[in-house]
């Protein structure tokens, strides 16, 4: 409940600060698209609170709200210090120069909200499933919670439907998305066309080509033909002063500009042939993307200066001088995962307009603070402008002795870039592609996690190195890394192209792991190993299902709660099915065992096998329930036996008594039914699934198998055995049949091949009914099974209720013939062993 009302404490204050929002004159109408959203965000989560929870839990049952809570509120507070920035009066044209085509706002505040709301949502309905008294009501909601995560929902304009409020991204809300930076556009126009309208009464002659600049960029109906400006209108500038030179070479310096602090990109070239691609870059507008802010030209000198935003250190250098030389510290994991985030959104978008990097490494990763403490803002660079480097490098100074213990560049290159440089013998990467920037992406996340240049320990360099990369040899994660966070990076880096990733899909992947972690805050790393899925299996589910084959594969924010629900349901379907393949795996287990047990004792030589397949061979019918053994004696009953507490015993030590003498003296007396496993016994090893023994005239009732044997009548719901045919004196009623039981020893052994053994307490077949007709030696298992299982079931006859009369077996007592008396004893498996 603190960490809501802190929340509430955020949205507060920017409402406080939206009290002079038409002061704003920098993205007034993206600031007020915030406010909507988080109030949004704030009511909905109340809503969900007041349904599902109960106040007087909060300090019990509340906890799991706690670290999303604290997610929510850090997203809150970076919102409330953006508008704070739109509200500074100070420096309005640097401002008008920085924020002029910046979609922060939209695309990074908004974006973090959706990343993390998913989790707020989980966690009420976890807390909402252990909330309250009622069993009942508890019950209710914990079946809506199941159901709303159903497959028929797995449809995007199915959950926009149902789901859009609940997860902010209602229609009047998306279509706010676009239009929100229009109208600023808009706004931005009128104030620059009130500003020349009053001419030299308020501007000075630079000011007004300064608007002259923002109106002819602002207006363009093409931004990809971006007109470049004459050079004075930087270099004329007073407050304009050039400070530092950033990196090795002169190419980039950091200056002084209306107030504010840039980068100056500064180079020669032809116009013609650079023309188009700096419109290009000047076109681009994403916030995890260095922003070309504007651009001028001297065409007489073949000059150009493109004005940069500023960041505050590239990754290499920020990991080097925080972590030390040797980087055995690195990142906290939550901030690995993030700044790994906004580097694939970064390439997401870069190659969504078909521009592919090159030369991804942490020199060309850049990092800025942000409001939340110990996070980062990160932007790519270096990307495109290929033939501004090739003139550049005619005046690049060699490299300082700082840059010469710089790691191999060779270890950011995919193979197949450093195949097509030994190929050519040129050291350019010109086979960029989408699959070579992914690699190096891959490299990337292995020095985050790490805090390990990638290759550092290796003996090999040079020209080794290369042909090691190629021949597929990678950097080894230590013991300890988070397992699906290696899994992805390792498709990252695969040998083969075509089997690594998409930009997109890494951004889904990372967002679902976000989520996760804020679900999951104190998960250690030895826990954390042991996903419910494996997010990249769930992810080339999603592409084959809402991916389209050619299609491009970016999505605006407002889909990104859809693809967290999609994975949502994903990850529980594949949960539950490998749920299931473990059950199933443990019940092959139990076959195997008891079908070992079986070889055991034909070895002892009690009741030699000469068959190992037994009555029924389907694998598929082995359940775990394992009391086996049920036999009855002269007034008494055997009565579930537990296998595992034989085979608890040594294998060397022999049961004596009275359970090996029953097993043999009523072989021949006894209608034996088994259900998938081996007909064998021994004396020390009973491993039988369900071996179960009639007497024709008793009745046998069991609990656990709903076996009942009613003088000539035999009913089984159960067990899963089938009654051969040749019994025809007897009334056949089995609802689930796989094993057949036969009337005496000699069919037992032309159905089964199993050998029994008469013993001493061994007693004659009754008398006064004729013997059924033996059946033909040739005559096969399966026919019988067949045979059996054709004939229609009858409804059992109703037996008197069996009624235990407390006598025990005990052990070592000799068996005698049972009497014709209808009665029955059960013999618990602790006294029979």
């Amino acid at each position: 409940m603190e960490q809501f009302r802190q929340v509430g404490e955020v949205l507060g204050s920017l409402k406080a600060l939206m009290v002079l929002k038409d002061d704003i004159q920098i993205n007034q109408r993206q600031c007020c698209l915030l406010l909507d959203i988080f109030t949004l965000a704030f009511s909905t989560v109340a809503e969900e609170i007041r349904l599902f929870l109960k106040s007087e839990e909060k300090n019990t049952k509340w906890k799991a709200l706690e670290q999303p809570l604290r997610e929510l509120q850090k997203v809150f507070r970076e919102g409330e210090h953006y508008v704070k920035q739109c509200l500074d009066y100070k420096d309005w044209w640097g401002k008008a120069i920085s924020l002029h085509q910046n979609k922060d706002c939209v695309e990074f505040h908004i974006h973090n909200l959706l990343c993390y709301f998913p989790a707020v949502i989980e966690a009420i309905e976890a807390a909402g499933e252990i909330s309250g008294l009622d069993p009942d009501e508890m019950q209710r909601r914990r079946v809506a919670f199941a159901r709303k995560y159903d497959r028929e929902w797995n449809d995007p304009k199915l959950f926009q439907l149902r789901f859009g409020k609940e997860y902010l991204i209602p229609r009047e809300v998306c279509n706010e998305f676009e239009s929100a930076y229009k109208e600023d556009k808009w706004l931005l126009i009128d104030a620059l066309k009130e500003k020349k309208r009053l001419g030299s009464v308020v501007l000075t002659k630079n000011e007004q080509r300064l608007v002259d600049m923002l109106l002819k960029k602002l207006n363009g109906t093409d931004p990809s033909n971006v007109k470049l400006f004459p050079s004075s209108i930087l270099l004329g500038g007073k407050d304009y002063q050039v400070r530092r030179r950033l990196g090795a070479s002169s190419q980039f310096k950091e200056i002084q500009w209306l107030g504010d602090s840039f980068v100056l990109r500064h180079f020669y070239g032809e116009l013609e042939s650079l023309n188009a691609e700096i419109s290009t870059m000047l076109s681009l507008s994403h916030p995890n993307i260095v922003q070309y802010l504007c651009g001028f030209c001297d065409e007489e000198k073949k000059e150009f200066f493109l004005v940069m935003e500023l960041m505050s250190k590239d990754l290499s250098c920020y990991m080097r001088e925080t972590f030390g030389s040797r980087r055995r510290n690195s990142f906290s994991l939550p901030v690995v995962v993030d700044i790994m985030l906004q580097i694939a959104r970064g390439m997401e978008f870069l190659h969504a307009q078909k521009i592919y990097h090159g030369e991804l490494n942490p020199s060309n990763i850049y990092l800025k603070g942000r409001s939340m403490e110990g996070y980062f803002h990160v932007k790519v660079s270096g990307f495109g402008l290929s033939t501004a480097r090739t003139y550049a490098s005619r005046n690049t100074p060699p490299a300082s002795p700082q840059n010469q213990t710089a790691p191999n560049p060779y270890i950011w290159y995919a193979p197949e870039v450093l195949a097509e440089q030994e190929g050519t013998g040129s050291t350019s990467t010109s086979k960029c592609s989408e699959k070579a920037d992914v690699y190096s992406f891959g490299m990337l996340c292995f020095e985050l996690l790490t805090g390990k240049v990638p290759f550092e320990d290796g003996h090999l360099q040079g020209d080794k190195m290369t042909k090691n990369i190629r021949a597929g040899e990678r950097p080894l994660f230590p013991s300890g890394s988070p397992k699906y966070l290696v899994n992805l990076t390792k498709k990252c880096w695969h040998t083969n192209p075509s089997q690594r990733p998409s930009f997109s899909s890494i951004c889904r992947i990372l967002r679902y792991i976000k989520k996760f972690m804020a679900n999951n805050p104190d998960i250690a790393r030895s826990e954390f190993q042991s996903p419910l899925a494996d997010y990249c299996d769930i992810e080339a589910g999603f592409v084959r299902k809402f991916v389209g084959e050619g299609c491009p594969d970016v999505a605006p924010v407002s889909q990104i709660p859809f693809q967290m629900f999609a994975y949502k349901i994903a990850e529980k379907e594949k949960a539950n099915s490998s749920n299931k393949g473990k059950h199933w795996e443990l019940g092959s287990d139990v076959a195997s065992t008891c079908k070992d047990e079986v070889f055991s004792a034909g070895d002892e030589g009690m009741v030699p096998v000469t068959e190992t397949r037994s009555v029924c061979s389907d694998v598929k019918s082995v359940t775990f329930d394992m009391r086996s053994v049920y036999s009855e004696a002269f007034g008494k009953k055997v009565s579930n036996f537990d296998t595992r507490s034989v085979r608890s015993e040594s294998p060397n030590k022999k049961m004596q008594g009275s359970v090996s003498r029953l097993i043999q003296s009523m072989a021949l007396e006894k209608n034996v039914s088994s259900s998938d496993t081996k007909p064998a016994v021994p004396e020390n090893s009973i491993s039988n699934s369900e071996v179960k023994s009639e007497v024709p005239e008793k009745n046998i009732s069991n609990s656990d198998t709903k076996l009942v044997v009613s003088e000539n009548n035999i009913y089984n719901t159960d067990t899963k055995s089938a009654c051969s045919d040749n019994m025809p004196e007897k009334n056949i009623c089995n609802v689930d049949t796989r094993s057949v039981c036969s009337k005496n020893s000699g069919k037992i052994k032309q159905s089964t091949g199993v050998k029994v053994k008469k013993g001493p307490g061994t007693t004659k077949m009754r008398s006064g009914r004729a013997a059924p007709k033996a059946r033909s030696p040739r005559t096969s298992t399966s026919q019988s099974l067949r045979s059996s299982t054709s004939q229609s079931p009858r409804p059992p006859p109703k037996s008197p209720p069996f009624i235990p009369s407390g006598r025990c077996l005990k052990k070592g007592q000799d068996l005698r013939s049972p009497s014709r008396r209808r009665s029955s004893v059960n013999v618990s498996n602790s006294e029979v062993a």
